[in-house]
Order: C-alpha cells, then sequence, then structure tokens
C-alpha cells in the first residue's frame, strides 16, 4: 500500500462527513436520528421486545418492578413490550398516511397544475370541499363508515390530508408549466403526460419530500387520536393511542399512559426536528431552482 493510497484511506471519513450539510449534523438533529434509528431497530427486530405484548406475564395492574419494568396492563400482560411492540403498528402506518397522501396529493396538483381549465377547477373544488371540514372530523367520519381498523384509519388519514400536497404542487407546476424548458420540450412533440413525469415531477419531489418529513410526526399523532378514540387499532393489537386510552379509567396507575405517550413524544419530537432541518437545508436550493426556472 503505497504512502498516497494511506492518506486517501485517512481523507475518506472527512470528505463523507462534508458531503452532508452542516444543518443535518448539529446535535440535535444527531440525537433525533438516534432516536429513530432505536425505533427502527424495536421495530424490525422482534427480540428487542422482552415479553410477549399479548400474553399475560403477571397480576393486572402491577407496578413497575423487576419483572415487568413498566408494570402491567388491566390485563397482567408487560407495559413496556406493548409500548414497544406498538411501535410496529403506530410508525409504518404514520408512514403510509404521508406516503399515501403525498402520492395522491402530488398526482392530482400535477395534472391540476399542467392542464388547468376546466379539469383544475374540478380538481380544486374537490379539495377545497375537503379543506371545508376539520381534518380529525372529516377523518373519523370515514373511519366510522368503513369500521375501526388500523387500515381504515390509514385511509381516513390519507383522505383528509392529501388536498395540502396537492395545493402544493399545483402552486409550483403553475409556475414552472410556461417555463422555457417546458415549452420547448412540448414543441419537440413530447406528449402530456411524459412531459409531466420528466419535466415537472423531478422540479416539485423536493417540496414534497420537504411536506412530507414536516408531516410524519403529525401523521403518527393523528392515527394515534384515531385509536385513542376506538376508530383506529382494534383490541388485543398494541398501539400507542389505544393503550392511552384504555389507561384514562386507571388514574393511579401512572405507567399505563406514561409508557405510550413519552414514546409518541420521542417519535414525533424526532421527526419534527428532522424534518426541520432538511426543509432548512433543501428551501434555499428549492428557491435558487424555482428562480433559475
Amino acid at each position: 500500500m503505497t504512502r498516497t493510497d494511506v492518506i486517501s484511506m485517512i481523507a475518506a471519513p472527512e470528505r463523507a462527513r462534508r458531503r452532508i450539510p452542516a444543518g443535518l449534523r448539529t446535535p440535535s438533529v444527531i440525537a433525533a436520528a438516534a432516536v429513530l434509528i432505536a425505533w427502527l431497530a424495536v421495530i424490525l427486530i422482534a427480540a428487542l421486545t422482552p415479553q410477549d405484548p399479548l400474553a399475560t406475564v403477571g397480576p393486572a395492574l402491577a407496578p413497575p418492578d423487576s419483572t415487568a419494568l413498566l408494570g402491567t396492563d388491566a390485563l397482567g400482560r408487560d407495559n413496556l413490550s406493548r409500548t414497544l411492540a406498538a411501535a410496529r403498528t403506530s410508525i409504518p402506518n404514520g408512514l403510509m398516511i404521508v406516503a399515501a397522501a403525498a402520492l395522491i396529493g402530488t398526482a392530482i396538483g400535477l395534472v391540476a397544475g399542467f392542464f388547468g381549465g376546466w379539469i383544475d377547477e374540478i380538481l380544486m373544488r374537490v379539495a377545497d370541499l375537503v379543506f371545508a371540514f376539520p381534518g380529525i372530523i372529516l377523518a373519523m367520519a370515514i373511519a366510522a363508515a368503513l369500521g375501526p381498523s388500523v387500515q381504515n384509519a390509514v385511509i381516513a388519514a390519507a383522505i383528509s390530508w392529501w388536498p395540502a400536497y396537492a395545493r402544493a404542487v399545483r402552486s409550483i407546476v403553475l409556475a414552472l408549466r410556461e417555463s422555457e424548458f417546458v415549452l420547448s420540450n412540448r414543441l419537440s412533440g413530447i406528449g402530456p403526460f411524459r412531459s409531466i413525469v420528466v419535466d415537472l415531477l423531478p422540479a416539485v419531489s423536493g417540496s414534497v419530500l420537504v411536506l412530507a418529513m414536516l408531516d410524519i410526526g403529525s401523521a403518527i399523532l393523528f392515527l394515534a387520536g384515531l385509536s385513542f378514540l376506538g376508530l383506529g387499532a382494534v383490541p388485543p393489537t398494541p398501539e400507542w393511542g389505544s393503550m392511552i386510552s384504555g389507561a384514562v379509567q386507571y388514574f393511579d396507575q401512572w405507567w399505563l399512559a406514561v409508557a405510550p405517550g413519552l414514546a409518541i413524544v420521542s417519535v414525533v419530537l424526532a421527526f419534527n426536528i428532522i424534518g426541520d432541518a432538511i426543509r432548512d437545508n433543501l428551501e434555499p436550493r428549492l428557491n435558487e431552482n424555482g428562480a433559475g426556472s
């Protein structure tokens, strides 16, 4: 191995570090990323759950001890295990809410902004109709009509969230559809669908990513709210919102609500910190790209 090779090996980690924007290397972002990595490990590695979350492991409503570190619930199930297992329901389904809302809203926003006219009018009036109802009220009505389940709660939440993405994407497309690069491609014979996918979709993807990252924490909290109201996860499936709902009647057993409550706070706060950092890092670039177009 030559001296040059050794120098390259030493310099490689420093170059990799410099590729990460300074705004994403702050202590708060690193701590938030560590929290999310820990929860990801809990989701992927079942062995990290100390007990079967559905099995009775001790007396009902037992306080925290060496056997059950966070006590037991009304059925004698380990509260720590249920809190950890609930992450496998709450976090992936929160991500699904955002993904579904972003996909639906982006598609509608692209079509409405590109074609304009009566197509834009109809799609935006539908978005206005959805916006006319408070999100949680609309989601509650849809979830109640479909029946209580996590899947139906995800559908209900996505339906109430897509207009925000549609409006954001439409506003960008309206500014870009008359730009030189879009007009030149259309004059060269490129069809509408290809123009939307090739020219406009990449241009809006950064803004959609920023909005989605800021929404993930809210989506997890939204899902917990629906489950708290009995419109999400169905017992015995562990889910943070339903666990807090079940703890309401046991005020003296503080551990029942504290564990899932802290779990929600940690995940939502971590996603919000990272989302804010990504927004602060990407917005100047997005503004420059928009100005350059």
